[in-house]
């Protein structure tokens, strides 16, 4: 499994990459991993703020539907249309190509308290 270190984490399985204001936001690649076959992302929240630990939208498995929650809050400016008719990008690719959001972040400080790549790494065992 990948845990690059430049990211930030959450419990819910949330990755981060800050760039200047803004914050990329997916899946991990253990989320993907558990799963499973990825065939449809579901998120409207472009043009909203959503508030830290609030659900954005959803992504779909083969197997089960799960929520995806916004680990800062901030406005949701656009969403990856790559994924739209390549969901399983996020399978593939989680942290380059499969992100789902770019966010103009809020409150910088809230980055902070996400998990560093090794704290994560200890949340998920590997």
């Amino acid at each position: 499994m990948n845990f690059p270190s430049e990211l930030k984490y959450t419990k819910d399985h949330e990755w981060v990459r800050i760039e200047g204001n803004e914050a990329y936001v997916g899946i991990t690649d253990f989320a993907q991993r558990e799963l499973g076959d990825i065939v449809y992302i579901d998120i409207n929240t472009v043009g909203d703020e959503v508030t830290k630990d609030d659900v954005f939208g959803t992504v779909e498995a083969v197997k089960t539907v799960s929520d995806l929650f916004m680990p800062v809050t901030g406005t949701v400016l656009e969403t990856n249309a790559a994924l739209n008719d390549n969901p399983e990008l996020v399978n593939t690719d989680p942290y380059g190509q499969g992100w789902m959001v770019k966010v103009a972040v809020a409150d910088a400080a809230q980055v902070e308290g996400l998990l560093t790549a090794d704290a994560y790494k200890a949340l998920v065992g590997a």
